[in-house]
């Protein structure tokens, strides 16, 4: 690698590991560990929630599914930008809300907990297992992706590149908690955008415009071009399905319920949708654009026929000068980190809050807790090492099992808990396990059957046999009336501060 990528990249990670210092010294109680003192502004928790929402798969996974198949990916895209949108519009500002009226719950197992007034602690239990399962492969597809970026930029070991990856995203986490995250973050989303802007004009001047480039796809892979060449209706209903995954991801719930207030939501609406609009455009325009770029060139033909999730890597390498591709190297980092460290954190929250402090030490001091969960960030990131510890691994695969069992588990729960009343801790219950082991099964008969309907992405049947529990069950049992009342107090508050 020239010298001079490499001190663009190195500055980088130096750069996050001083914003990590910072926000070491900024982390007294657990509160600024788990969700930065709720002080996070418009900005921060736009780009924050989004860039931690994308990860290595915007840089990776999408791109690469694009250049394998062509457009007919892009419906994926179509999906989560209605998901997001609803989320942020439904789901944000309510959740920012409840969770402070609902005894100031920090983790989503708390606010479970107490928006039911759960005593039993199966509520907080169960969710932190879901949380803990799922994590360790959505943890892991971004140790794959990090470990990919060091292994073809570097020249390394996959294994020595994973530990590598692995110590940088560790290091700043288990320093600085939810405030180091946010803020990496925050800069990481920007770094993102500009690597996605800058890729795409970069290539249409390469081609001399738009048109030579659609001519030499057209010539080389004639069914890329096409958004409908080949879909089925369960090809479509599984990619537009992923939109219904925002609604159950912690790390992204995280983000809201640490927002500075219900008034901030609006404008970090707007900043987070125009964010993921313009990253999902260069990133499909960079895979789509590829299969043109790399048509004459065997070697590199040969490394995307293996693994095509390389494309982007490779475009930083042969398009830009050293110094560019030192940045954009960064930026597929970015995306990686931005991930990880988000669900580190609140594997580790769930961890510390949710079996610790509960089961364990219900009297350990604010500090204490602090560093149980900062070891739970190491424990974490090593399961998620051994995941990723095959170099075959997917990133867009991996990613896929973890955001389908939280949109599953956790989506319809979480979306019911905040517009219905008459929702009872046993409906949560039987929602959060019948969407969390419909995902489990789906995926096992899908890889050990051959019949059509198991080709369906899990998430969708997860999520309407979650809703259906919920609502059955809930109508079985019966209310609470405490919950009945305080969810009176939280319908009235929202209504004045959104009015």
């Amino acid at each position: 690698m020239d010298k001079a990528t490499l001190i663009t990249f190195a500055g980088y990670l130096i750069f996050m590991m001083l914003i990590g210092l910072w926000a070491y010294r900024k982390t007294n109680n657990l509160s600024d560990y788990i969700l930065g003192g709720r002080r996070l502004g418009s900005a921060v928790t736009a780009l924050s929630a989004g860039a931690s929402d994308m990860s290595g798969w915007i840089l990776m996974g999408l791109p690469g599914a694009l250049y394998a198949s062509g457009l007919i990916e892009g419906w994926i895209a179509v999906g989560l930008v209605i998901g997001a949108y609803l989320n942020w519009k439904i789901v944000a500002g309510r959740l920012r809300l409840y969770t402070e009226v609902a005894d100031n719950s920090l983790t989503l197992s708390d606010y479970l907990e107490n928006r039911f007034h759960d005593t039993s602690k199966i509520l907080r239990v169960s969710s932190a297992l879901v949380i803990l399962l799922f994590y360790t492969f959505y943890t892991g597809s971004g140790m794959v992706a990090g470990a990919t970026l060091f292994e073809n930029s570097f020249g390394m070991e996959y294994q020595t590149a994973l530990l590598i990856g692995a110590a940088v995203i560790v290091g700043y986490t288990f320093l600085g908690g939810f405030l180091a995250v946010s803020w990496t973050d925050f800069f990481q989303g920007i770094l993102m955008l500009i690597a996605l802007v800058v890729a795409p004009i970069t290539m249409i001047i390469e081609f001399n415009g738009l048109a030579p480039m659609l001519e030499q796809i057209e010539q080389v892979k004639p069914s890329a071009t096409g958004l409908t060449t080949g879909l089925t209706l369960i090809g479509f209903l599984s990619l537009q399905a992923w939109g219904f995954g925002y609604f159950g991801q912690p790390h992204i719930l995280a983000r809201f319920m640490a927002a500075e207030g219900v008034h901030t939501i609006r404008n970090a609406r707007r900043i987070a949708m125009s964010w993921m609009i313009l990253s999902l455009i260069g990133s499909m325009f960079v895979g789509f654009a590829g299969i043109a770029y790399f048509a004459d060139q065997p070697e590199n033909l040969a490394l995307l026929a293996e693994n095509p999730e390389r494309i982007f890597i490779l475009l930083t390498q042969v398009l830009f000068n050293p110094w560019m591709a030192g940045f954009l190297l960064a930026a597929i980092l970015a995306a990686v980190m931005s991930t990880i460290d988000s669900q580190l954190l609140v594997s580790s929250s769930a961890l510390t809050e949710d079996f610790y402090k509960s089961l364990v030490r219900p009297q350990a001091s604010e500090q204490e807790l602090v560093w149980v969960s900062r070891g739970g960030v190491i424990a974490i990131a090593l399961i998620a090492m051994w995941i990723a510890s095959d170099p075959n691994s997917r990133v867009l695969e991996l990613v896929g099992y973890a955001w389908a069992g939280f949109g599953a588990a956790f989506g319809p729960v979480v979306l019911l808990s905040l517009l219905w009343q008459n929702m009872t801790r046993w409906g949560a219950l039987a929602g959060m396990l019948t969407g969390a082991i419909t995902v489990l099964l789906w995926d096992y008969l899908g890889n050990t059957t051959e019949v059509a309907i198991f080709d369906l992405y899990e998430l969708l049947p997860g999520f309407i046999f979650a809703t259906f529990a919920i609502v059955v069950v809930s109508k079985l049992t019966q209310v609470n009336e405490l919950s009945f009342n305080q969810f009176d107090w939280y319908r009235s508050q929202f209504k004045k501060l959104i009015s």
